[in-house]
């Protein structure tokens, strides 16, 4: 966007990675919801389309904000006129430096881990987000004890009754083909798998795409296909090595099956998990799931940033850090302006690009001194994604998200089929989750951004029978 702005300007993009991510086969679902693949590619064929962009292949090592400098790993110094940070986020591991510990959040952690689980008849997932979700479903071959601090699975994107719906698909016994996926993959030339270095969890990578799963074989050495053991309200209290576990003198548990009282495990194993529930379980390694935190590490040192409590950089409505002419966008920044009342900050894939987007209008706004309007995609919370192999839609405060206690919601369920919720207050929709095709995105879209009262429709809002896309077209 950038480079479209400012064609006679120079562009510097400096990435850690040699490959960069693209956003490919963009479609506008509706006002607010968009579809993309995220893909990686060679840095050369950005260069190619933008030829006023130069892609500078090191990590950055330190930034001098007051002389508008920054410096690269590599030895090297830039000024720039603008800049705007895009450095994302990292894995937030449960505990650092334990081997037997994954984060995932990259390609080269989601590489990691296949090969991890080749050979692995347990593994222990903590983590109740995105990740975790797609994880589980797609394991087939081995055990996992997934260990969530909630009530109920998948909290940042639905409710207790979503998960509902959605459990009968993790006890199937075989799953669906799932549609092929078209998606060409780049490897960075020259680099066999061999000579590969394997990401160290510190490392940063790119963050994975929506459908990082696609592609890689997930299957463990059993001969079934899922076998998942839900612990809700608990967190891990500590991790223990064979040998600790082993003086320790402690029971831990076999895989609990349905009829039988959970019974003491015979098998020794390299890794032992020890909940708040007290319950332990051993496992051959454990996958941390638990979200992520803002990559502001290298920026902060000499560097008056106004910080967020979540430990993001704070960007004003016009993407602009306390610092002068330097923007941040992305999983990196905290979006510290009055939000839209249907609108809230979530670090996904589909905010990261809308906000990078904005940035670069923004900061060409502010070169040429004009002013400018927010974003329309800040309007209204809108994200899609796949589910074990259901569209997922969510709309607004679909979780009733700061909404206090005087809302209510509506329900329809189809067993297998679909699940609508829609959250309502003072008799107008706040948000929505639409699991299966439902086909209401656009209507729902539509009512939430018009804030239209809806009291006199009741119940009749969800009815099946009511054509309501037709009714309010």
């Amino acid at each position: 966007k950038l480079a479209a702005e400012f064609p006679s300007e120079d562009i510097f993009l400096m990435t850690a990675s040699p490959l960069i991510k693209a956003v490919t086969n963009f479609k506008q679902v509706s006002k607010t919801l968009e579809e993309f693949d995220v893909e990686e590619q060679p840095s050369s064929l950005l260069e190619k389309r933008y030829p006023n962009i130069k892609v500078i292949q090191s990590g950055v090592k330190q930034l001098k904000s007051d002389e508008h400098k920054i410096y690269t790993e590599d030895g090297k110094e830039y000024i720039y006129e603008k800049l705007c940070l895009c450095a994302g986020a990292k894995p937030k591991l449960i505990v650092e430096g334990n081997p037997y510990v994954l984060g995932i959040r990259d390609t080269d952690s989601a590489q990691a881990f296949q090969k991890n689980l080749a050979q692995a008849e347990r593994i222990v997932v903590v983590g109740n987000g995105g990740i975790a979700l797609e994880l589980v479903y797609e394991i087939q071959g081995c055990e996992v004890i997934w260990a969530i601090k909630d009530k109920a699975i998948g909290n940042t994107f639905f409710d207790a009754g979503a998960a509902e719906f959605l459990i009968p698909k993790l006890t199937a016994e075989n799953q669906e083909t799932p549609i092929e996926c078209k998606r060409t993959k780049y490897t960075v030339e020259g680099m066999q798998e061999k000579d590969k270095p394997t990401a160290a969890s510190d490392k940063l990578g790119s963050a994975l795409g929506p459908d990082w799963h696609e592609g890689l074989r997930l299957k463990g050495t059993k001969e079934f296909a899922h076998k998942v053991h839900i612990e809700i309200l608990c967190e891990v209290k500590k991790i223990h090595l064979q040998q600790e576990f082993i003086q320790l003198q402690q029971t831990s548990l076999t895989f609990p099956k349905e009829e039988k009282n959970v019974e003491p495990d015979e098998v020794l194993w390299p890794v032992y998990v020890e909940l708040t529930n007290g319950k332990i379980y051993g496992c051959n390694f454990i996958v941390s799931a638990t979200g992520v935190v803002p990559n502001v590490e290298p920026f902060l040192d000499g560097n008056n940033f106004a910080v967020g409590e979540d430990g993001g950089l704070q960007v004003d409505k016009h993407m602009h850090t306390s610092l002068p002419d330097v923007y941040a966008a992305g999983d990196i920044c905290t979006a510290a302006w009055e939000p839209s009342p249907v609108w809230h900050q979530m670090r996904l894939w589909t905010q990261a690009r809308q906000m990078g987007w904005y940035a670069a209008k923004c900061m060409a706004a502010d070169t040429a001194g004009e002013s400018i309007d927010m974003d329309f995609s800040f309007e209204l919370f809108a994200h899609v994604t796949k589910f074990f192999n259901y569209k997922v839609v969510v709309l607004g405060k679909y979780n009733a998200q700061g909404l206090g206690s005087d809302h209510e919601l509506m329900l329809r369920c189809t067993k297998g089929h679909e699940y609508v919720k829609v959250v309502m207050q003072n008799g107008r929709m706040m948000g929505a989750v639409l699991i299966g095709e439902t086909d209401l995105e656009e209507t729902f879209e539509n009512l939430i951004l018009n804030q239209m009262d809806l009291s006199a429709y009741g119940e009749d809002l969800l009815n099946p029978d009511i054509d309501i896309e037709d009714y309010f077209d």
